[in-house]
């Protein structure tokens, strides 16, 4: 076997423009599946990075709607939902409540109108997000409901370029009233996560000025872990149909869930793309089968000799079996050779995560080297039944 392998690598080197067009279509299916299953993984991790890890055990839970026609009750987020999420369900660290508003900030000649979160204490932290400089909220801003507000970075520049946002007083409206507001904190840029108001003020602020004993619009429910935050989702959503009679009583979103929705698009995506890519490896296949059927019609002489010394139709089936495998066998390893060296340039001019699955080259090669002794099959039996006598004659 090992003298028949070193016998095709001679014949590529006599006929090496022929090898090298055999070996292109190999190397071009296999380079292809790597590459795209490459971009697939690194899409995923991109994801994920995005998202960040921080919020990854948050579930939020935002009130349905009723059905047309159903008597069926809805979800009121108030303190007796908290108490009773506390009460019946497991795995649950902490519950924060939160609503949204569009209000306008104004400082000075400056005013827009933004998106801004009453939230309570310890939200912005369970986020992860990351002070430029100033403080959260405490405990007496969220009881007391004091004026005091956190801009994002953005909201920060937009109004105070020097950077001096802490301690000037801006103004607030919101519902027709206006509010004058101490700016406590500036949040670093955040690229990461799920959480991405403008501005955040204290919810007890909210709840005692601008619309007394409000129902929350938003609850985000830490669980004990990561892993229980998808159990959670389930949980949660089945409580509230229970208690209601109403599968649209609320809608629960978790970070995770999220991610894995794109996983699962992203990787459906990779393995149909790595599908077509495959195809190349076929047509490839193909054209390595009518080169060797060529290749045996050129060596019929030497079939013939070989034939005539003794060597069995097995014998000679091996010989181009080997030679066929061999083609593919190199093709395979040039293949993923290219496919990672492209992988690595396109993630890098894309600022991707670098991700090569293992997997992915493995699976690449072995079909590589298998469409090789499929398609080489053909030509290698008609080689094995050749009558030495004919074989000889050149006819």
């Amino acid at each position: 076997m090992w003298e028949d392998f070193i016998n095709a690598l001679n014949n590529f080197k006599r006929n090496k423009t022929r090898t090298f067009l055999s070996l292109l279509g190999v190397i071009i299916g296999v380079a292809s599946v790597i590459v795209i299953t490459s971009m697939g993984k690194s899409s995923t991790k991109e994801v994920e990075k995005n998202f960040g890890q921080a919020g990854l055990d948050v579930v939020s839970v935002n009130a349905g709607k009723m059905k047309k026609g159903s008597q069926s009750n809805t979800i009121v987020l108030d303190e007796a939902f908290r108490t009773e999420l506390f009460d019946n369900i497991d795995n649950i660290k902490k519950i924060w409540y939160k609503n949204t508003l569009s209000a306008t900030i104004a400082y000075g000649e400056t005013s827009s109108t933004v998106s801004c979160s009453a939230v309570e204490t310890g939200y912005l932290e369970m986020y992860n997000m990351q002070l430029e400089y100033g403080s959260f909220f405490n405990v007496t801003d969220n009881e007391e409901g004091t004026q005091k507000i956190i801009l994002n970075h953005e909201t920060a520049q937009d109004y105070f370029p020097a950077g001096d946002a802490l301690g000037k007083q801006l103004i607030l409206v919101a519902s027709n009233v206006s509010f004058c507001f101490e700016i406590i904190g500036v949040l670093k840029d955040q690229t990461t996560g799920m959480e991405g108001g403008a501005a955040f003020i204290p919810r007890g602020f909210y709840s005692k000025k601008i619309k007394p004993n409000p129902s929350a619009d938003s609850a985000m429910v830490e669980a004990v872990s990561n892993q229980k935050a998808l159990e959670l989702v389930t949980t949660i959503g089945n409580y509230c149909t229970e208690k209601t009679g109403n599968s649209y009583a609320v809608r629960i979103n978790s970070m995770q869930t999220m991610i894995d929705q794109m996983s699962k698009i992203t990787g459906t995506m990779s393995m149909m793309l790595s599908a077509i890519a495959a195809i190349s490896l076929l047509v490839g296949g193909i054209g390595i089968m009518n080169i060797m059927i060529v290749t045996v019609t050129e060596r019929k002489g030497e079939i013939g000799i070989r034939k005539a010394l003794g060597a069995s139709p097995n014998d000679i089936r091996q010989q181009f079996l080997i030679e066929s495998a061999s083609i593919t066998l190199i093709g395979g390893v040039l293949g993923v050779i290219s496919g990672i060296i492209i992988s690595l340039a396109v993630e890098y001019v894309q600022k991707q995560a670098y991700v090569i699955s293992t997997q992915a080259c493995l699976i690449a090669f072995i079909f590589s080297v298998f469409v090789g002794i499929f398609f080489g099959l053909n030509p290698a039996s008609r080689a094995a039944k050749l009558d030495p006598v004919i074989a000889l004659s050149g006819e």
